[in-house]
């Protein structure tokens, strides 16, 4: 199989001709039901689901992004049961996240509170082979190691070794990004895709579950937020995408 490119077909294709145990890190964001018009085309989620646990490595992971559509004041609930059927094909739930954004009603009703998240859930085979957590929250102090001594209640004394922590300490499971022209991506030609999500979200998930030269897959490449900020982080990548016209903007803004 050719890296670093787009195939243009549906990735059930695309992963029936990768071996087992193949891709580092899976990056993608599914059709939310009618949410958005991905030029009529549909997915086959309990097929790609079996396909992805085959071709990913055993300790890698896929980050699944996904929010539920709203239909006569009920909810879906299709994320939780792609999440338990993830599961059922044999990965680990490792983390339920949270991708938080500025609220939007296009995914509610003015009956219910502002609609402001979706879930990033993060799923690996085995336990997480590659795990660089972000260190961005600023802790209130930061403090040296120090050591010490106790007094036990037969007049002894203990020596104690305290650690210290850092300015900066790791961050919580909500990443919040603003969205929009500016904001999700310099590149104006991207939101000719009618649902992109910011190339920092990309670049985060990246950057914590792998490492340079990692193959990076995306099986619905939409507008190629993915397999960009993998290029920028020196990771091989491969994507599909079902339709022309999204691959060729999606080449473009690689």
């Amino acid at each position: 199989m050719e890296l670093n490119k787009i195939y243009c077909e549906n990735c059930l294709d695309t992963m029936s001709r990768m071996p087992d145990d193949f891709v580092d890190l899976t990056i993608t964001s599914p059709p939310y039901g009618n949410l958005r018009d991905y030029k009529g085309y549909s997915f086959d989620f309990e097929s790609i689901a079996k396909e992805l646990y085959k071709i990913t490595k055993f300790g890698g992971v896929v980050v699944w992004v996904v929010g539920d559509e709203t239909i006569e004041g009920d909810e879906t609930g299709n994320s939780f049961r792609q999440a338990l059927f993830f599961k059922e094909c044999g990965f680990k739930l490792f983390d339920t996240m949270i991708y938080s954004k500025p609220s939007r009603g296009a995914v509610g009703s003015n009956k219910t509170y502002w609609q402001s998240f979706e879930y990033m859930f993060i799923f690996s085979k085995g336990n997480p082979k590659t795990i660089n957590l972000i260190r961005d929250r600023k802790n209130k102090e930061s403090r040296k190691g120090d050591s010490g001594t106790k007094r036990l209640q037969n007049g002894e004394l203990l020596q104690l070794k305290r650690g210290g922590y850092g300015e900066f300490g790791r961050r919580k499971n909500i990443w919040e990004y603003n969205i929009g022209k500016g904001h999700s991506t310099g590149d104006d030609i991207a939101f000719e895709h009618p649902a992109i999500f910011p190339e920092k979200l990309a670049q985060d998930h990246i950057y914590s579950w792998s490492n340079e030269g990692d193959l990076v897959y995306d099986p619905m490449t939409g507008s190629g937020t993915t397999l960009k900020m993998a290029h920028l982080l020196k990771r091989t990548w491969v994507g599909s995408e079902i339709s022309q016209e999204y691959v060729d903007l999606a080449n473009k803004r690689i």
